[in-house]
Formats: structure tokens, sequence, C-alpha cells
């Protein structure tokens, strides 16, 4: 009887300090963010921020230092919170912001809910999903998945969810995240198939804060692979060099870790299974490869174009 929504807090959030409790469910989840420096002492420097969003539309919430151990595995897409005694500010305008599965939802793009461990210390609980209420009017999550084949006619940086089976991984890589500086991203190729083209889906994935997820993306695996972008390039041929790379909200799934996750009702998601039905294994098992180098985009097939 107490609830607030989003759509009050954003209109009403200036002349309270105190605000009723607040049920949303979690749609996007950013990976972990480590904001420590040498000259500045901090217990736990690290944040991580989600979008959630109720029946009024979406807004981002922002989890802070000490809760991000306590909280972050247990947030996942899909679960839906009750918050008390949390706090409301102006949002960050720097940060990426991820493409909603549902268009017409309203985003509430001026505030950001805040959980601290202090001032005031935010309760956090988490509701089982069987003892979620249709009454509460809470958005189901939704997903832009698409097929191999729809890939072709993608633009560059369009954001979207795949599924394929795993014919190839490449050994993990590292790249400079700048120019002179000691911190490195993490990466690895790999190829996916969906049965809808010749060509599987080239992915570059990065490590998300998903590592035991990371390191066991392997052949014959179903992956799963949330708030990807398109990168093309366009100088080139387009259709030989579009492959898609994580982005800030993505999210990896593989076999193992599908089960009770939102995207298992999605009807894309369904064809894919029913394809692999079809298929036989041993067949697919000569197709697969893993590990080496994998330079890509490959290099002109003679040294006069190159």
């Amino acid at each position: 009887s107490k609830l607030t929504n989003l759509g009050h807090l954003e209109m009403t959030w200036r002349s309270g300090v105190h605000f009723h409790p607040l049920l949303v469910r979690i749609l996007h989840k950013s990976r972990l963010r480590y904001y420590g420096k040498p000259e500045k002492p901090m217990d736990m420097p690290y944040q991580a921020y989600f979008e959630v969003a109720d029946g009024s539309g979406m807004t981002s919430m922002v989890l802070w230092s000490s809760l991000c151990p306590e909280w972050y595995n247990s947030m996942k897409v899909g679960t839906v919170l009750l918050l008390e005694q949390y706090a409301i500010k102006d949002s960050y305008p720097f940060k990426t912001q991820p493409t909603p599965g549902d268009s017409q939802m309203k985003r509430f793009a001026t505030i950001e809910i805040s959980l601290n461990d202090r001032n005031p210390p935010t309760k956090i609980s988490i509701i089982p999903e069987e003892m979620v209420k249709p009454e509460w009017g809470l958005p189901e999550v939704k997903y832009r998945f698409i097929t191999r084949s729809e890939l072709d006619y993608l633009p560059h940086n369009y954001s979207c969810d795949v599924i394929g089976l795993v014919t190839f991984v490449g050994r993990a890589e590292r790249t400079r995240k700048r120019e002179h500086c000691e911190d490195f991203w993490l990466y690895r190729w790999a190829h996916a198939i969906d049965g809808t083209s010749d060509h599987p889906f080239i992915l570059k994935l990065f490590a998300t804060s998903q590592p035991n997820v990371f390191e066991r993306i392997h052949p014959m695996a179903y992956l799963v692979c949330t708030q990807m972008r398109v990168v093309r390039d366009l100088t080139e041929n387009p259709s030989n060099t579009v492959y898609l790379t994580t982005s800030n909200e993505s999210q990896i799934f593989v076999t193992g870790w599908h089960k009770a996750q939102p995207y298992t009702k999605d009807t894309k998601v369904k064809s894919f299974i029913e394809w692999m039905k079809s298929q036989s294994e041993a067949d697919q098992i000569k197709k697969t490869v893993i590990g080496g180098y994998y330079p890509f985009p490959r290099p002109p097939d003679t040294f006069s174009d190159y």
C-alpha cells in the first residue's frame, strides 16, 4: 500500500528525502566497474549500474561500493527487487545506454536510483519469481534476437541479441585499453551458427563480469549473447567484414547457464532449439575448431592488394 513508482519519483524527488519503497524488475545489467586509484585509498571502489523498470517506465539504478560484492551476482536480468531507503540523484550524462527490447517503454533519463551502504544504508530484497503478482504491473524482459541471415542487412552499431551453436573459439587475447597504459581488455573470437545462413556469426567477445562463463565457451555449446553491437567495415566489402562485439551491458550464456533465463521464452530461441534437434551432432563436431590465432578482418589474398 505504501509503494511508489518511477514516474512519481521523477516528478517529486527534489521535494523529498525519504521515499516510499519501490518495486522494479531488472531489464539490463552492466559489467562491474573498478574505479580505484593508487593515490585515493578506498575500501571497495566498485560500481555497477542496471536498467530497472516498473509499470510507469524505466530508469538507471547504480550499485555502489561494498554492496557490489554482496549483491552483484544475485541481481540478474529479470530479477524483481524491493528497494527501501534508497537515494535519488541527477543521472550521470556520460554513461552508455543499452537499447531496450521494448521500444515503446518510457525512459526517465533525468534521474538515477543510488544504492549505498550508508547515507542512507539501502535495504534490498529479492522477490522470488513465483511470488511476483500480475497486478504489480511489472514489465517482462524483452529481447532483440536476430538470425544470421538477417545480419547482412543490419546497419553499423545496431544493437541485437544472438543465439547459435559454437563451431570455433579462439584463444584469449589482450589489447590495451588506451595507448601507453598498463590496462588491458581481454577478448576472444568465436563463431556460432544458427542454420539460417551458410556463414556463421563472427563474435568478438570481451571478458565481461562473468569469468566463469567466458572461460567455458567451447565448441558445440549453445551460446547466447545479449546487447551485442554490429561492427561493419564500410570501406571494405561490407558482407565480408561484418561481426558482432560485446557492449558494456552484454551478457553471455553457454550450455549449463540457460535454465530459467528470460530469453528461453523468445520465439527465435525456440526456433533455434527446434533446428538443433534436426541436426546430427557427429556431423557438426567434424566442423568445429578450437584455439589458435585468428586474424580478422582477414588480409587480402595477394601481397599487391595488401
